[in-house]
């Protein structure tokens, strides 16, 4: 039985999907308007595990997370670099993947984008509007919250402390101090879109709701983030998504991972108290960083130093030795004594596993498990001259099953998309110069070289971007 904590009602659950054999996953994104840091990466290292298990359980999960790519810091960004917003989201937008592919994150199904869904989102700001939920202002349009009899009942505050503690955006048009915007009307050197209330763009919350309904429609399983985005963002989802709907359930399971912390305050942008993804890569591999990540169960603050990645560096190794040692074992001529004995013990161990992880998603429990069997595998090879095949394989199968449902060992299978990345940089930067120097010729070679290939090259604002034809 699976067993989830539901920030919600404060307790564990037993899972019961939406739709039989299925799971639904929202996670909100990034806002790309800087590099990942290390406490961006840990959600979404979180619920890649999530889904890894439940996939291999055999559920058929769609698992979705957005990009907020139009947003106030985006827009500062733009103008500060006298940009665009699309040229700093795309950039950042391509430094998320390229962090989150080093941290073996596998793709989600969908990754929506507020450019994108702007159709639908004044759909649902429109219908709010009617239902007499939302209200407009020459400032925009607002979420009156007082109308939504549920709210504050995901962070468990009530209204009237809400409102006495809260420092809330000013503005002497909202009828509720606490009401938020859906729609805020355009300002000069703002992008905006027309709408049925005015050109203007969206206000947060109303995104995520939008697209999670749109790709998982009107209930699903699982919504989920970081801790900080309880209140007001998910808050304000449920209030405006269930008012929409005209029913008492959006997400099911409402999943908050903590923290990540250095010396025990909390990381983040603002406090400048971070370390980009790109930064420790430059000294520790991905799954090395994944691995640190996962040592901590999801919910529990976890404190980052390079002295906790280093310890997980050695610790990751350990496991990666039995398994090369198991692999190189059962490639041995002959069959010695039996491996029956180590096989019991290993199915012991993946229970144990499946079982840590189905008490809420323990990783840290699982990974026990994991280096129990590394010794078990140790020992035995240590102590035959040749494998028992059929058994020994088993157990070397059960030892990768659990790796793979925590994303480690992956790297290698990776090393030649990764060569290939770096040479197609080098000769993209070959390309650049070639144009720099007004060498045009030699810089259409190369592009139609590659094209030659089955490589498209395209020449964006942002540099040139290639593609597989």
């Amino acid at each position: 039985m699976i067993e989830v904590y539901n920030t919600m009602t404060k307790k564990k659950e037993e899972f019961k999907p939406v739709k039989e054999g299925e799971v639904g996953i929202y996670c909100c994104g990034v806002t790309p308007y800087n590099h990942p840091h290390i406490g961006n990466a840990r959600p979404f290292v979180t619920w890649d595990v999530i889904r890894r298990f439940f996939a291999k359980k055999g559920y058929k999960v769609r698992y979705v997370q957005n990009f907020t790519d139009v947003d106030d810091k985006i827009i500062a960004k733009a103008n500060g670099e006298k940009s665009d917003w699309k040229t700093v989201s795309g950039r950042y937008i391509d430094s998320y993947f390229k962090v989150m592919d080093a941290l073996n994150v596998k793709r989600a199904d969908v990754y929506p984008r507020v450019s994108e869904t702007m159709e639908d989102i004044v759909e649902m700001i429109s219908g709010l509007i009617e239902k007499g939920y939302a209200y407009q202002t020459e400032s925009g349009v607002y979420y009156s919250v007082e109308k939504f009899d549920g709210y504050g009942k995901l962070s468990g505050r009530s209204l009237e402390d809400m409102q006495a503690g809260a420092r809330v955006e000013v503005d002497e048009k909202k009828k509720n101090p606490m009401d938020f915007a859906l729609w805020k009307a355009a300002k000069p050197g703002e992008p905006a879109w027309d709408s049925p209330f005015g050109k203007g763009r969206p206000g947060w919350h109303i995104e995520c709701s939008t697209m999670s309904l749109k790709y998982l429609g009107k209930t699903f399983d699982f919504h989920g983030g970081g801790s900080d985005l309880i209140f007001p963002h998910h808050e304000n989802e449920i209030a405006q998504s269930e008012a929409y709907l005209g029913k008492n359930t959006f997400a099911n399971y409402w999943c908050h991972n903590g923290f990540i912390t250095i010396k025990q305050e909390k990381m983040s942008k603002s406090a400048g108290n971070f370390f980009t993804v790109d930064e420790i890569l430059k000294e520790f591999d991905g799954e090395v960083v994944r691995f640190f990540i996962l040592g901590t169960h999801y919910r529990s603050p976890l404190d980052f130093s390079k002295e906790r990645l280093e310890e997980a560096k050695t610790s990751l190794r350990r496991l990666a030795q039995a398994k090369e040692a198991g692999e190189e074992f059962l490639k041995r001529d002959g069959n010695s004594d039996s491996a029956k004995d180590v096989l019991t013990k290993a199915k012991e161990y993946w229970k144990n596993f499946d079982e840590a992880m189905e008490d809420d998603f323990n990783t840290a429990k699982a990974i026990g498990e994991m280096f129990s069997l590394a010794k078990e595998i140790n020992v035995y090879v240590a102590g035959n001259n040749a494998p028992d095949k059929a058994d020994f394989a088993e157990v070397m199968k059960i030892y990768s099953d659990m790796a793979e449902i925590l994303g480690i060992f992956e790297q290698g299978a990776k090393a030649e998309d990764g060569l290939t990345e770096e040479l197609m940089e080098f000769i993209l930067n070959l390309r650049a110069e070639a144009k720099k120097e007004k060498n045009y010729a030699l810089a259409d070679k190369i592009r139609d070289g590659l094209k030659e290939i089955g490589v498209i090259v395209e020449d964006t604002k942002s540099g040139a971007k290639w593609k597989r034809e």
